[in-house]
């Protein structure tokens, strides 16, 4: 009787083997990037109840129905922010690729181009706190904050006490952070507590409540770093709300530090990173904000920016910024200059930039000589040959300062900054926030930025890359065949 029993378990557990396979093969390819297909066969193949149990969890990168209703609902918004539209000045040099770029941001769902627009970055992270909590001194209105990791410390404590000033004087504060990624640094259960008694509305983007009814794809995250002041001023970029060093003993131990870039706009741009704010607002809590900033401020300069605000995330039907970033490197003429922590490109964006140096013209990366995340720095580090063969030049900026800057600029005409990294997470995963920007001073500023990183990175030669280890060799390119799943 135990015998055969055990072969009727043998049966059905084989049958089982066959059908995960089978089904795996028909479904997982479906709507999906072969890349990616690829990558969720390969586990399933491998490990195959294992596999297939974890591709249930995390194999769908859409955002609850509800969430992605609210979506289509608050595009309407979005469409609305027009303001500045008639300010955009066309005139030399006007690149000729840039009018059918900013229709396919628009198409997509972003804000349309708008002029009149000034900006000022702040790359050192000390200083960018010291500026918003200033302006939040000066807030009259309200503040709407929203950051991917928010947590109240030495560094951020100015701010937050900024914040507790401005709602006790009758200024409306509403704060958003994502759930996941604060709550893994030391002063979580500290700041949702100081928020509380100051009597500021706060709420999680992105919970992973299941008992609440909240629940999604846990690696799906609100990836955004933005503050609005009054309407007529905002921040944005790739800091995060925390201590350079993120508070960690280890990072404290090492003398490791993120470099990040923040900027402040002025200007209709403002609207549209507003109407951000109040997209994830109302996703979390049902309650669609009124119309509430002051008249936007014309910038009189002749040097005004036209800028365009480009939401992107499982809210959307395509990759937005993806798909902006990609059009951007193939209209290059003369020089690209890309600054990506996490760089992890799919293939689209590895044809795009391969191309552009092939084609002659001057393409730089400037990445980390040391990640925070091993499997993704190893996945990174697996397409530098194909990058410097092609004629890429690779900057490493050195450890242990981690580089998270997220920004990039094309010839002399435009630039993008904001949240998004280059890499799969950042295109299929994360809502993100990119604001394209042209006009040659930013373009400048930004290039100073970069003369600053140069001067603190060496540059990885060909030569010197093919003398790595083979053990580095071998992780690089088992952890690119994860790339897609990260």
């Amino acid at each position: 009787m135990e015998h055969w029993l055990g072969v009727a378990v043998t049966i059905l557990l084989v049958l089982l083997d066959l059908a995960i396979r089978v089904f795996s093969i028909i479904y997982v390819p479906y709507n999906r990037k072969p890349q990616t297909a690829t990558a969720w066969l390969l586990a399933i193949f491998l490990i195959p109840y294992i596999g297939f149990i974890v591709f249930l969890v995390i194999g769908s990168t859409k955002l609850p129905r509800a969430r992605r209703e609210k979506q289509t609902e608050i595009n309407a918004y979005i469409l609305e922010q027009t303001e500045g539209i008639e300010r955009v000045r066309r005139d030399h040099p006007w690149p000729p690729w840039l009018e059918s770029i900013t229709k396919l941001n628009r198409e997509l769902g972003a804000m349309p181009l708008v002029g009149g627009n000034s900006a000022e970055l702040y790359p050192d992270s000390y200083e960018s706190v010291q500026e918003m909590a200033g302006e939040i001194d000066r807030a009259r209105r309200f503040v709407h904050v929203e950051f991917y990791i928010a947590t109240l410390d030495d560094t951020t404590r100015p701010y937050f006490e900024a914040l507790a000033r401005a709602q006790a004087r009758g200024v409306t504060v509403r704060f958003l952070l994502d759930h996941w990624a604060s709550r893994g640094y030391p002063g979580y259960k500290d700041t949702l507590a100081f928020l509380d008694r100051a009597g500021i509305e706060w709420h999680l983007m992105l919970p992973l409540q299941p008992l609440q009814g909240k629940f999604q794809r846990p690696d799906l995250r609100n990836h955004r770093k933005i503050m609005v002041v009054d309407g007529s001023v905002a921040f944005t970029g790739s800091q995060n709300l925390i201590d350079p060093s993120y508070d960690l003993k280890s990072h404290i131990e090492k003398g490791m530090v993120y470099k990040d870039l923040f900027a402040r706009f002025e200007g209709p741009v403002v609207a549209g990173l507003n109407a951000l704010f109040v997209t994830d607002w109302y996703s979390e809590t049902d309650e669609l904000l009124l119309r509430e900033s002051d008249p936007v401020q014309r910038a009189d300069r002749g040097d005004a920016l036209d800028c365009q605000v480009v939401p992107s995330g499982p809210g959307f039907d395509g990759e937005n910024n993806l798909r902006l970033f990609n059009a951007l490197l193939y209209a290059a003429q003369d020089k690209v200059s890309i600054t990506s922590p996490y760089f992890v490109p799919d293939d689209s964006m590895l044809y795009a930039i391969t191309t552009t140096a092939q084609r002659g013209v001057e393409v730089e990366l400037f990445v980390g000589e040391m990640g925070d995340h091993a499997m993704t720095w190893h996945a990174q580090r697996s397409y530098y040959e194909e990058l410097l063969r092609a004629g890429v030049r690779i900057w490493l900026y050195r450890a242990p300062t981690i580089l998270h800057a997220k920004h990039f600029t094309i010839d002399d005409d435009v630039s993008v900054i904001g949240s998004s990294n280059m890499d799969m997470r950042s295109f299929s995963l994360n809502l993100e926030v990119s604001v394209m920007v042209r006009g040659r001073r930013f373009v400048d500023a930004l290039r100073e930025v970069q003369a600053a990183y140069k001067d603190a990175s060496f540059e990885l030669t060909l030569d010197a890359w093919l003398e790595r280890p083979r053990r580095s060799q071998v992780l690089d390119n088992v952890a690119r065949l994860t790339a897609a799943l990260q």
